[in-house]
């Protein structure tokens, strides 16, 4: 299971002699289980991205923490990281290697055995789609296949926790919906998996549970009925509009 307990983060920005604190995630606490997909819902800037960057290791909090089972991310740092793959919307991929490469260069990088790797390769490229041009150069790949790229090297460990910025954006509708239905496997496979999304119409039809951030803070939390049953709204769209457009009505 996967715990965060009380995470908030701030940044501190200094103007001339002013100093600024500014308050990206705010008391934030909710939990997954394995078999479980998390919708981290908001508009950008609500904190989705600071939130994931937390429980991926990138940044500290400053105050609070995330667990996975008895290890958490300020104390057991490289052991989280083995159990979570990360996937963020500005990840970079050298355009002069092949998907294959890349697989291989993960998969040392995360210290796994040959077998292992070429093990994890067929599956993944498999699932993904992706055989047809694993051994092309990235630069020379379409927008949805540097996608599922990204999405492959991410995963090459087997990781336990699947952490995923904004997985459909900018992609096709074909590439979009190989996507999810791949986090929908991994999720059936046991794997928790956690998303960030202002896609409401993906959002409900992937996941399980749902936090929506404003500002920062967890403003509502729970399954799609959860959600409905404590507003005057029959859909989560309209819920999610409810908060952050003037005079939304909560109840």
């Amino acid at each position: 299971m996967l715990r965060v307990e009380n995470l908030s983060k701030e940044f501190r920005n200094s103007r001339g002699r002013q100093r600024n604190v500014v308050k990206a995630v705010s008391n934030l606490s909710f939990q997954c289980q394995p078999g479980e997909i998390y919708g981290l819902l908001g508009p950008n800037g609500a904190g989705k991205t600071t939130t994931l960057r937390c429980l991926s290791t990138l940044i500290k909090p400053t105050s609070g923490n995330v667990w996975i089972d008895q290890y958490n991310v300020l104390e057991h740092g490289q052991i989280f990281r083995s159990k979570i793959g990360f996937l963020t919307s500005d990840m970079k991929l050298d355009g002069y290697f092949t998907p294959d490469y890349m697989m291989n260069w993960f998969g040392q990088l995360n210290k796994m055995e040959d077998c292992r790797i070429e093990q994890q390769k067929e599956k993944l490229f498999n699932d993904l789609q992706m055989t047809d041009f694993i051994h092309k150069k990235i630069d020379q790949l379409s927008t949805g296949m540097k996608q599922k790229t990204a999405v492959a090297i991410s995963l090459i460990h087997d990781p336990e926790v699947i952490i995923f910025d904004e997985p459909t954006s900018g992609l096709d509708v074909i590439t979009s919906k190989a996507v999810t239905d791949f986090l929908v496997s991994r999720a059936d496979s046991g794997k928790i998996v956690i998303i960030s999304t202002h896609n409401m119409t993906i959002a409900e039809k992937l996941c399980h549970r749902f936090g929506i951030l404003v500002d920062g803070e967890l403003k509502e939390e729970g399954t799609l009925s959860d959600i409905i049953e404590g507003s005057s709204w029959d859909n989560l769209e309209d819920v999610f509009f409810s908060y952050i457009l003037p005079g939304g009505n909560h109840v």
